[in-house]
């Protein structure tokens, strides 16, 4: 049997913009997993690692993973139709990939009637976003993502691997 085609969720039967109700689905375990990158010119990250990682505004990865963290808490404030949702676990893993990028990692985990996939992906950008303002007085070109889901498992259907 044809599958119908998919739709766009946040869009009324009238076309205008709308939150999805979510009370008929079933409360259960949500988690997803995002990635964003940020790519150094060579001499920024060959002074960066020299650093320790470390800029005059102080401690990139701490800063980063304490802005993300916060991120994930807030980001039905940021994005319009997302749910409020009680976040049961957060971890932001950073480290180098290769010589010259940083891999920022958000994983998210929550108990409710819809998914994490916007506050991991809102996580790790704004952790992304932070490394760019603690580190751009040493060059504007710094590059930031791709960003990307890396997977989500609870809800309708699993993608990728969390």
């Amino acid at each position: 049997m044809p599958r119908s085609p998919r739709k766009l969720s946040h869009i009324d039967s009238d076309g205008r913009p709308a939150m999805v109700d979510v009370s008929d689905k079933a409360v259960g375990a949500r988690e997803a997993r995002a990635e964003c990158r940020v790519r150094f010119p060579a001499e920024v990250a060959t002074q960066l690692r020299a650093s320790g990682l470390r800029s005059a505004k102080g401690g990139i990865v701490d800063t980063a993973v304490i802005a993300g963290t916060m991120a994930v808490k807030r980001t039905a404030e940021l994005i319009p139709f997302c749910h409020p949702l009680p976040i049961d676990g957060c971890r932001i893993a950073i480290d180098w990939d290769g010589e010259r990028v940083l891999r920022i990692e958000c994983s998210v985990r929550t108990t409710g009637r819809t998914g994490v996939e916007m506050e991991a992906l809102t996580g790790a950008t704004v952790a992304a976003l932070t490394v760019y303002d603690m580190c751009k007085a040493l060059s504007h070109r710094i590059v930031l993502g791709p960003a990307r889901l890396l997977g989500k498992r609870g809800g309708r259907r699993d993608v990728g691997t969390v």
